[in-house]
């Protein structure tokens, strides 16, 4: 179980739920240090004060607002601490609407709610009632040093608070009409169309990060010494000239598409029923099932941590073959 970053109350009426908040997400993003080209040493980040030139640990650091340049009035943690607000310590739901009402570009980040032992049956009370009324609740709470306008919602087993940005918080107008382009109506039918052929339910678990797969291939490739594979791209295009041509294109291609992933379909069926051969009985099958070590070596190898592992060992290994046979010819 992770650790809880806060720790409250959801207040709901007249109710009290005793709760411990979770982020919700984490990052795969692939991570590097900088170092200098040189000598390729890690580079030391420190802070540094130019008027008494030397560095300055952290118990030394103040936070401070700067009312005109140059002048600062200097906060304590105390300060922040002796806030007038009521959210520090509530989450305090004051209001309910539906998922529709609120646009995604108000979304900031996710967070999930677990009950305390002595409030996990009021809490499974107001799951089921978001749930029954499919509605979700418009609350604030105060995190570090900043109050955040949150919503709580059921999603699958778990209750989810997301922090939403405020409406100064955003660079476009989301309540702003569409502004008025002359466009046909033939354009506008192939359009939906297109989109009609294209439409699908939404399976998160079908997408990956290929951004991150293509940079682990790259960083295996430069300890292997190898060079890095460059694949051919579809170059951008440039302003479309003919706007229904191209749509017109875009439906043909995914119709022609459609045909061919269901040829591929029918092909490889056609393909298994073929290589089925009945076996005898008492005969055993051949070797062709996963054990479960086979599948967890398989498994370390589709890694990129695995794999640049293995890589390394291989490359220390071939360091030391290539030494010892250089101290042989010297004896020699």
């Amino acid at each position: 179980m992770p650790r809880a970053m806060w720790s409250g109350v959801i207040g709901f009426g007249m109710v009290s739920i005793p709760i411990k908040l979770y982020a919700a997400t984490e990052s795969r993003n692939v991570s590097f240090h900088q170092l200098h080209s040189v000598c390729q040493t890690r580079i030391k980040e420190v802070r540094w004060c130019p008027t008494c030139d030397r560095e300055v640990p952290w118990e030394e650091v103040q936070k401070g607002f700067e009312y005109a340049k140059g002048d600062y009035v200097m906060l304590e943690d105390e300060d922040f601490k002796k806030l007038p607000i009521p959210s520090k310590d509530t989450i305090d739901v004051s209001s309910f609407c539906t998922v529709e009402e609120v646009d995604p570009v108000y979304f900031e980040k996710h967070y999930y709610l677990e009950p305390e032992k002595n409030g996990k049956r009021p809490f499974d009370l107001f799951v089921r009632a978001l749930i029954e009324k499919n509605m979700l609740g418009i609350a604030s709470i105060t995190l570090r040093t900043k109050e955040r306008l949150c919503v709580l919602r059921p999603v699958g087993s778990h209750l989810m608070m997301s922090t939403l940005l405020y409406p100064d918080e955003l660079r476009i107008d989301p309540s702003e009409d569409l502004p008025e382009h002359k466009v046909t109506k033939q354009e506008l039918t192939m359009a939906t169309n297109l989109i009609d052929l294209l439409t699908e339910d939404f399976e998160p678990k079908k997408y990956e990060d290929r951004y991150r797969a293509a940079l682990m291939e790259v960083i295996e490739a430069k300890l292997e010494g190898q060079p890095v594979k460059q694949e051919k791209h579809r170059a951008a295009q440039g302003e479309v000239v003919d706007l229904l041509e191209a749509l017109k294109n875009s439906v043909s291609n995914v119709k022609s598409g459609g045909k061919k992933a269901a040829r591929g379909e029918e092909s490889e069926d056609s393909s298994e029923e073929e290589n089925v051969v009945p076996l005898k009985r008492g005969a055993k099958k051949s070797g062709t099932r996963k054990t479960p070590a086979k599948s967890a070596a398989r498994a370390h190898k589709a890694s990129g941590i695995g794999r640049i592992a293995k890589t390394k060992t291989a490359a220390k290994k071939s360091a030391k073959t290539s030494a010892k046979s250089k101290s042989k010819k010297r004896s020699a």
